[in-house]
């Protein structure tokens, strides 16, 4: 049992997740911000805190999904199980009588044929339980513009959540205008994390698209969190939720924004449309004037000869036949660029189809793995040595 404000100061269980093969990047930006992370898996990590602790991972956080606090875990093999267990809980404690909440779940047991039926048993058990302790029941709906709860159910095991994210935080709330395929926001960052950029050196990222790259190297080498761009999670609907836990946090994360002296950060595209959606996405982010943008074919990008750089590509993958055989050209020109023009740099490619990356004719030293959306695909990493590698 939970009472009125213990979520927000006694620990739980906490969950959070993140899109598939993120785990690593994710748990070390949980550990930089000074918590222990007990367990990693494929698509989150877990440790203990309070939901106060919440408002801050769900301020920084650059790689992560949604941050959950567990209410209760408990022994399922039945809907009706789920509503005895469920309705028993003190929701006033947690939900205000006249709010607003909404459910989610992933549910995998075979009485359960559609998640929205699981969540329906959700529903009927917080409002039973509300309107007999209270005499008064809140509204809920699918927008999660409320306090938002979160059922996972798999096989006959069965666990209830406080989301105190809401909307995913995979989004960082700056990108405009998406281009053509853009690259998720977490999953750009979480690739950058995983590369060997010293977030001083130059950071260049031809074929940049809509800017999704360029613009999460600028707001790590800053310090820019999400949070400084976004101003509505679901933990500000929790009873007992007090402004000034997040006004705190905020304050924090504006003082520690931090600029860089000279850096570096190029982006360059051939599609002059696609700059200019650069140009407003990173302006929206407020790192525009760290940023160069260039127009024209990634071999003119300019590539400045400095030690330490890392240079970034996140080339088309080829899903039509006659798409791959034009791209097997494009990657060995990359292959060619890289060799000739970034000696001395780490070169990075990003790219679901492994047979193209061949044609780079270079021995990738790391290969990360990485899924975007379903596609299964790889970070490589290639040392550019300035001039005969020595053994």
């Amino acid at each position: 049992m939970f009472a009125a404000m213990q979520v927000f100061t006694n620990p739980g269980r906490i969950i959070i997740t993140c899109h598939k093969w993120l785990a690593p990047a994710l748990q070390s930006e949980v550990t930089e911000l000074g918590f222990t992370v007990v367990r990693s898996f494929q698509t989150g990590v877990e440790l203990y805190g309070t939901v106060t602790d919440c408002i801050r991972l769900n301020l920084n956080l650059r790689c992560a999904s949604q941050v959950m606090y567990s209410l209760k875990a408990f022994a399922c093999d039945h809907p009706d199980e789920l509503y005895q267990q469920l309705v028993t809980l003190p929701w006033e404690t947690i939900i205000e009588p006249d709010g607003y909440f909404s459910v989610t779940s992933n549910v995998f047991h075979p009485t359960i044929q559609t998640n929205l039926f699981a969540n329906l048993r959700v529903k009927d058990a917080i409002v039973d339980h509300m309107r007999n302790e209270t005499g008064k029941r809140p509204s809920t709906g699918s927008e999660q513009t409320g306090a938002v709860i979160y059922l996972y159910w798999k096989h006959e095991e069965a666990e209830i959540f406080i989301d105190t994210s809401g909307e995913t935080l995979a989004k960082h709330g700056y990108r405009k205008l998406p281009g053509k395929a853009p690259m998720l926001e977490a999953l750009a960052a979480a690739t950058i994390l995983s590369t060997k950029w010293n977030r001083q050196a130059p950071f260049i990222n031809p074929m940049c698209g809509s800017g999704t790259l360029a613009i999460e190297a600028a707001l790590i080498a800053t310090r820019r969190v999400p949070g400084l761009l976004r101003t509505r999670y679901a933990f500000m609907s929790i009873k007992g939720y007090a402004e000034a836990m997040y006004t705190t946090e905020k304050q924090r994360i504006d003082e520690q924004v931090q600029e860089v002296a000279g850096i570096q950060i190029i982006a360059s595209d051939i599609s002059e449309q696609a700059i200019n959606i650069a140009k407003i996405n990173a302006a929206a982010a407020g790192v525009d004037k760290l940023i160069r943008f260039e127009t024209g074919d990634f071999e003119k990008t300019t590539v400045p000869e400095e030690a330490g750089g890392i240079i970034m590509f996140n080339p088309e993958y080829g899903e039509r036949l006659g798409d791959e055989i034009e791209l097997n050209v494009t990657y060995a020109r990359i292959g060619d660029f890289l060799k000739n023009s970034c000696k001395g740099y780490t070169g990075y490619i990003f790219t679901g189809n492994l047979d193209l990356a061949k044609k780079i004719r270079l021995k990738p030293s790391r290969r990360i793995e990485f899924f975007n959306a379903t596609i299964d695909c790889r970070l490589l990493e290639y040392e550019l040595y300035a001039g005969t590698k020595r053994k």
